[in-house]
Formats: structure tokens, C-alpha cells, sequence
């Protein structure tokens, strides 16, 4: 894919990663519940590479919150770290992995993606933000139990989705 499609890519992914929690803002505690942030951002780095997934993870959380106030400052460090850290992450071992079977390659990079973002996540927290209040208790909960049907989301359609575009745009 040439830079011009994946500039359009990213930004598309941009403007759903600000989008959609906006439309999931009625359902109440939705951004840490249903992760709405993340599933743009994770496939932007699938689909246009790390550099391209990097810069949708640190300027996606910043554009929301310039723009609607979400998320709220407190959590904004440690969702552009998260974040930035999924496209990363899921550009990276998109393109270092090696497998026959692309939609397994898929489901493997997107999991090891998500607990990369989720350690720095609370690692940032535990040493930066929430220095001596943060608990691995807390983290767990924040990290996997809150957000388990956000995980469950991710692992149902961004495979699917991330496969069907890299058809298209091939």
C-alpha cells in the first residue's frame, strides 16, 4: 500500500477513534467497558504499519479530548501511551510475524498487541500517574475484568475487519 492510502487509512481510523466513543457516550462507563478507542486504533496499525498505528494511538486520545473533553486529563497520559502502544505494537508484529495462515497470524498479533498496550498501561500508571496507588489488584480489574467485553469486541471483529480491508486496499 503506497503512503497516500495509508495516509487516508490513518485517517479514517482517526476520525472513528474520535467518533466512535462519542456515539457509545450515552451507554454509561462505554470507554472503559467497550473500549471504543482502541478497535480504530489497532487496525490502523494492522493496515498501515507501525509508524502509521503509532501516530493513531498518540493522536487519537489527544484530538477527543481537545475536541469533546474525552478522555477526561487524568486518564489522557495513560491512554496515549496505551494507544500509542497498540499501533505500534500491532504494526510491528503485523509485519515481523510470519504465518500461513493469516487470519490465525491475525488473532496472535492482535492478542500479543493488546497485553503489550495493557502493560505499558500499567506500568505508566504504577510508576508515572498513580505512583503509590496503584495496585496490580487495581490494574487487573482496570485492564481485564472492566474491560472484558471490549476484549471480547476486539477479538470478535478486528481480525475479520482487518482482513477484509487488506483485500480491498491490496
Amino acid at each position: 500500500m503506497n503512503k497516500t492510502k495509508k495516509l487516508t487509512m490513518s485517517a479514517m481510523c482517526l476520525a472513528i477513534g474520535i467518533i466512535l466513543p462519542q456515539a457509545l457516550h450515552a451507554i454509561p462507563n462505554a470507554g472503559a467497558v467497550i473500549l471504543p478507542m482502541h478497535i480504530p486504533v489497532l487496525i490502523c496499525g494492522f493496515i498501515c504499519g507501525p509508524y502509521f498505528g503509532l501516530l493513531n494511538g498518540l493522536l487519537t486520545p489527544l484530538l477527543s479530548h481537545l475536541l469533546f473533553s474525552m478522555p477526561p486529563t487524568p486518564m489522557l497520559g495513560q491512554m496515549i501511551i496505551e494507544l500509542g502502544a497498540y499501533g505500534l505494537c500491532s504494526g510491528l508484529f503485523n509485519k515481523v510475524l510470519k504465518f500461513d495462515n493469516e487470519l490465525l497470524k491475525n488473532y496472535i498479533v492482535l492478542i500479543i498487541s493488546m497485553l503489550c498496550g495493557r502493560l505499558l498501561y500499567g506500568m505508566a500508571n504504577a510508576l508515572i500517574f498513580k505512583a503509590g496507588s496503584y495496585s496490580l489488584k487495581i490494574w487487573l480489574t482496570a485492564a481485564f475484568v472492566t474491560a472484558l467485553p471490549g476484549i471480547i469486541i476486539q477479538l470478535l471483529i478486528i481480525p475479520i475487519i482487518v482482513r477484509s480491508v487488506k483485500k480491498i486496499v491490496s
